[in-house]
């Protein structure tokens, strides 16, 4: 059967009757007044979640849905029948928009549940039902009702618990088929699934799960390269992803890390929501022999990551177990330990040797290039310092004024200093006559000293004798 996930119909509600204009005619009644029925009302458009259906095949062929009008009033005040309304059965997961204004209409996600998307028009009333006292022959009745119309888009969104992540040809269609019924297309080249596929899984104690296989993803496929656009919204739904990486691939500069993180960017720039979503990591296709080489060193990358990584063999089921008791865990307990480890103690960092000392030259040109930025700062707390001391000249500048005014207000006494300037000019003539009769003085005194000096040196010898 062909997968069909999105579709585009149109659907019409039915109109409702219109209601009828009538007279009773019997024989032995008189004036038997109006007797017009109502319309009938118009059919519905629903649509129903039904879990035996897996794709929306059946709307691609057949595009224009009607329900059925209601029927018309009639005589003897029989009202006219009313229209079973349109039931339409969709796959569970079904999202019901409207074309014209992207109006999400509904998301039926659980089975049987149903929604009416067009109401049925209603019917009119006939000319018996606006009979009264003052008008007793109506002549009127009212029409019924048109029917809601709308063009929508059927999209469809897969309900699986476990989606399956992957490159191409990276192994998912092989694990559906080893861990459920599902029996998917296998092959050895790239999109080998073009469609996804879904697998029921029977795990232990009666528990089970739904997994879904979609196609394979590449670089891009977040802006449609590939058929990641058209398919990622299956994986929407799943509670748990299976990141599976492919060991052995080679070529065209594949490597598994690189797969990983180019998988995750895809997913977060398509969704937050689904990049948050719980992954578990399978390094598939450990059978090969450069797989082996490569386990090791993936996984101590991972393990730097806190990611832990389960080895298994699609092809030989080695690490199935495993596998499936990680997915279950996270699936029924909502625990995710196994998911993650510790990674690696960091490298503690060496001692670095003390560096050595600057020459002074460099000292110089450091403390060069420093001093214009200090310079301000320096400046600002000289002049906060210096800010107080302005105000010493204010304060002088008024005590010289008062003395001033006081100067102006006493009065002024001119004869004393004339005669002052008298004395001193008499002084200065007076003092060198004084200076003139003391250099006589002693200019005689000078000539006298000769005398005694000789006479007293006479009188010497006189005094020797005498003793």
């Amino acid at each position: 059967m062909k997968f069909v996930d999105e579709v585009r119909i149109h659907v019409k509600a039915g109109d409702g009757g219109n209601g009828a204009v009538a007279f009773r005619r019997e024989k032995y009644v008189d004036r038997g007044g109006p007797s017009g029925g109502d319309g009938g009302d118009g059919g519905s458009v629903i649509f129903v979640a039904d879990p035996q259906l897996t794709t929306l095949l059946d709307y691609r062929y057949q595009q224009h849905h009607r329900a059925k009008n209601g029927e018309q009033g009639m005589g003897s005040d029989c009202n006219g029948r009313s229209s079973d309304d349109l039931v339409l059965k969709v796959p569970v997961g079904t999202l019901i928009r409207d074309a014209d204004t992207d109006e999400l209409l509904a998301d039926l996600s659980d089975a049987d549940q149903r929604v009416v998307v067009c109401q049925g028009g209603r019917g009119g009333l006939g000319n018996m039902n606006f009979a009264t006292s003052t008008r007793q022959t109506p002549r009127f009745a009212q029409d019924g009702t048109k029917g809601e119309e709308r063009t929508l888009r059927l999209e469809l969104k897969l309900l699986a618990d476990v989606g399956l992540l992957g490159f191409p040809n990276a192994g998912k269609s092989t694990l559906i088929s080893i861990v459920s019924r599902a029996r998917p297309k296998i092959a050895d080249y790239p999109f080998t699934t073009l469609v996804p596929n879904l697998g029921l899984v029977q795990y232990k104690d009666g528990l089970s799960f739904v997994m879904a296989d979609i196609p394979g993803l590449i670089e891009g496929a977040s802006e449609g390269v590939g058929l990641g656009l058209q398919f990622l919204r299956h994986v929407e739904r799943c509670k748990v992803l299976i990141h599976l990486l492919d060991m052995g691939a080679e070529g065209e500069g594949r490597d598994p890390l690189h797969d990983f993180d180019v998988l995750n960017t895809e997913l977060r720039k398509y969704s937050e929501e689904l990049s948050g979503k719980p992954q578990v990591v399978a390094a598939n296709k450990l059978d090969l022999p450069n797989a082996q080489e490569r386990l090791g060193t993936v996984t101590e990358e991972m393990r730097k990551r806190g990611i832990a990584v389960f080895p298994v063999s699609c092809a030989t089921g080695q690490g199935m177990q495993p596998l499936l008791d990680a997915v279950a865990e996270v699936l029924f307990t909502g625990k995710t330990d196994k998911l993650h480890v510790e990674p690696p103690p960091k490298p503690r960092a060496e001692k670095k040797a003390p560096a050595a000392r600057p020459s002074e030259p460099a000292v110089k040109k450091a403390a060069a290039k420093k001093a214009p930025v200090k310079a301000p700062a320096k400046k600002a707390a000289v002049a906060k310092r210096a800010a107080p001391v302005k105000k010493a000249p204010a304060k002088k500048a008024a005590v010289a004024k008062k003395a001033v005014a006081a100067k102006k207000a006493a009065p002024v006494k001119k004869a004393p200093a004339k005669k002052a300037v008298a004395a001193k000019k008499t002084v200065a003539k007076k003092a060198p006559v004084k200076k003139a009769a003391a250099r006589k003085v002693a200019t005689k005194a000078a000539k006298k000293a000769p005398a005694r000096k000789a006479a007293s040196k006479k009188a010497a010898p006189k005094r020797a004798r005498r003793s």
